[in-house]
């Protein structure tokens, strides 16, 4: 479905990752926009991105008044970015307004006061520089030097009013106490402004996590609601637009191997090359062993291929799958490998996810395999999890790449939901790898439970793991109750049968 922007209302995209999606095109030109957040939410990041990228991305020049942070802190603290404010200084593409009062000179304000002198300045640097976007940091410092706030308020729109007639895209940030309270502080930049975004920096299970969400684009639509979003050395501000996901991408009827002929075969002849599919099993039943020989599956047939592995380290999966017969080191060496090991309470979701993004993007494989989703479904909520795995399916198929991901049921021998969080309906295709007591005995069974677009054996076939990787064999007779995992010989059933 195409967003349409009404008509007469221009956006000046912003270049911030997901934000242009989720504002449908960036922020109204001239027009007055204000950034509120709590302490930590990325207030300074955003307003320097948006000059970032009319800089980098458009060639316009940007302008940028600083009410509280020292010129050269800012100069610094945006290197780490990658931005080198100083280079684009010297071109005359940013400018340095410094309104930070002297910490040596406290300010003294007695009787009336008006911001004459400030814009001055302001139009000075805008005119001589030809800038087009002006981004004002932070307004809170004027609320603490002047007293008068209906006064500041009436100086403060004078001055959007006056950088909005020469055709300016103004930006402002202003401080917040409580990330669910009132839009600011003082309770007066957000009539000054004609629209607005919330920055939040929540706590939530002892770990930070930033959203954003569009209260207001005055006369332009935008999508509603909160939006998790980080921040990278690489990009700054990343917005993951989970509801702006769109589902078009195309389906392609080409077949990948899984690794496993006999798993081809059960599967209508092999996994579609931009498909999802879930391993879902209890320990010890293989399903790192799967990820493996689809991970060589691929090198075989000369594909490029990534392995997120969230539960053992790179020697352990090496050590295995040399166990299995096959030598990954060779196969990273090749360069058509690239194990990414991460532990899954080092970050939040939102950062795993665009750091997988990017390693994707980099380098650019054919088949990517996570293992496992329940690492990190243990450390995260259910809305961030479910947020993760929409946003990278998608991104996936997308750029039709074949994904497996593996999930460790709570279940030995089975039974319940296939993840605790009920994610099966967003992948394409769901094996089931299962226990089967049988008189002492314990064997495995592995069953194709859904596989969209294509015809697929549904039996309960049995298989065994040696040297040399899985071995699936024929279906199971005379037994039934397997998935619900309370298995038991039928009538006619007798051991010879299992």
């Amino acid at each position: 479905m195409s967003r349409m922007v009404p008509q007469g209302i221009v956006k000046r995209r912003t270049g911030i990752p997901g934000f242009d999606l989720i504002s449908e095109g960036g922020l109204p030109a001239a027009r007055a926009t204000l950034i509120a957040g709590t302490a930590g939410s990325a207030k300074t990041i955003f307003a320097a991105q948006f000059l970032v990228s009319g800089i980098v991305n458009d060639d316009e020049a940007g302008v940028f008044v600083s009410f509280e942070d020292r010129v050269e802190d800012i100069r610094a603290n945006m290197l780490s970015f990658g931005w080198d404010i100083a280079a684009w200084e010297k071109r005359k593409k940013w400018v340095f307004v410094d309104a930070a009062p002297d910490p040596e000179e406290p300010t003294a304000v007695v009787g009336g006061f008006d911001l004459s002198a400030l814009l001055a300045r302001i139009e000075r640097a805008v005119k001589q520089s030809g800038a087009t976007r002006v981004s004002l940091d932070s307004l809170n410092a004027l609320f603490v030097q002047f007293a008068e706030h209906p006064l500041l308020r009436a100086e403060l729109f004078r001055i959007t009013t006056t950088l909005k007639r020469l055709g300016v895209t103004v930006l402002f940030t202003a401080e917040r106490l409580d990330d669910y309270g009132e839009v600011t502080r003082h309770g007066v930049e957000e009539f000054v402004a004609d629209n607005v975004v919330i920055l939040r920096n929540l706590l939530q299970n002892e770990r930070r996590r930033r959203t954003i969400e569009i209260l207001k684009l005055r006369g332009a639509s935008h999508e509603r609601g909160e939006y998790p979003f980080t921040i990278t050395s690489r990009d700054g501000i990343v917005v993951i637009p989970l509801s702006g996901i769109e589902l078009t991408q195309s389906s392609s009827t080409k077949r990948v191997t899984s690794g496993i002929k006999r798993l081809d075969e059960m599967c209508g002849g092999g996994f579609f090359r931009d498909s999802i599919t879930l391993v879902s099993g209890a320990t010890g039943t293989g399903k790192t062993l799967l990820v493996t020989q689809f991970m060589a599956g691929g090198f075989k047939a000369g594909e490029r291929c990534v392995l997120f592995a969230f539960e053992e380290s790179k020697d352990q999966l090496f050590r295995n799958a040399a166990a299995w017969g096959y030598d990954f080191a060779t196969m990273e060496t090749d360069g058509r490998l690239l194990v990414v090991n991460r532990y899954p309470h080092a970050m939040a979701m939102e950062d795993h996810l665009v750091q997988m993004q990017q390693v994707i993007a980099d380098f650019k494989p054919n088949r990517v395999a996570v293992d496992s989703l329940s690492a990190l479904e243990r450390v995260s909520s259910i809305r961030s999890f479910r947020e993760f795995v929409i946003a990278l399916t998608s991104y996936l198929k997308k750029h039709e790449m074949v994904g497996l991901f593996t999930s460790t049921t709570p279940n030995l021998l089975g039974g319940g939901s296939v993840t605790e969080k009920h994610i099966s309906t967003l992948t394409d295709s769901i094996i089931l790898l299962r226990y089967v007591e049988a008189y002492g005995d314990m064997l495995r069974s592995i069953n194709v439970l859904k596989m969209r677009g294509s015809v697929h054996d549904g039996s309960l076939r049995q298989y065994s793991i040696d040297g040399r990787g899985m071995h699936i064999g024929e279906p199971f007779r005379h037994v039934q109750g397997i998935l619900s995992g309370e298995p038991h010989l039928d009538d006619d059933g007798s051991r010879d049968d299992v």
